[in-house]
């Protein structure tokens, strides 16, 4: 069996353009994974505006932990979005419900109680809204092309 088997974009027949919204997020996901995984702090301090005076060096290792997990999922992301479009509307699915829990807990539970909101509070909700646009799109059947 082969690593990535053959493509199934001639299948989908949602909208096209979810597919390349699907491939934006696993980039904007990639890029706070690397940063997470290979800044010495993980961007806890520098970007996120976390004091690591107490307990720095586990909340280091957590955001090294993240990002091992972001890195990978934005890859099958944009895989999935370049090769494998029939399968858009269930990544879509993953990508709201992971970013709909996060914007929850970062506002409403624990991720709140320090009253303190990082970038990435703000841009989670903004990124369920629109998947759920494009989600609603890539289910929209367009018809299948015809011979000719």
């Amino acid at each position: 069996m082969a690593l990535f088997p053959p493509s199934t974009n001639s299948d989908y027949r949602g909208a096209t353009i979810s597919a390349w919204f699907l491939m934006l997020v696993g980039l904007l996901e990639f890029v706070p994974g690397c940063i997470h995984f290979f800044l010495p702090d993980g961007g806890a301090g520098v970007i996120a505006g976390i004091d690591l005076t107490a307990g720095g060096s586990t909340i280091i290792a957590v955001f090294a932990w993240f990002g091992a997990i972001q890195i990978p999922f934005a890859l099958l992301l944009f895989v999935i979005g370049l090769r494998y479009r029939t399968l858009v509307p269930l990544a879509l699915l993953a990508v709201i419900t992971a970013r709909g829990m996060m914007a929850i807990d970062g506002w409403f539970f624990k991720g709140s109680l320090g009253g303190h909101h990082p970038p990435e509070h703000y841009a989670s909700p903004a990124t369920v809204a629109f998947a759920l646009v494009f989600l609603f799109l890539a289910l929209r059947q367009r018809p299948a092309p015809t011979a000719g």
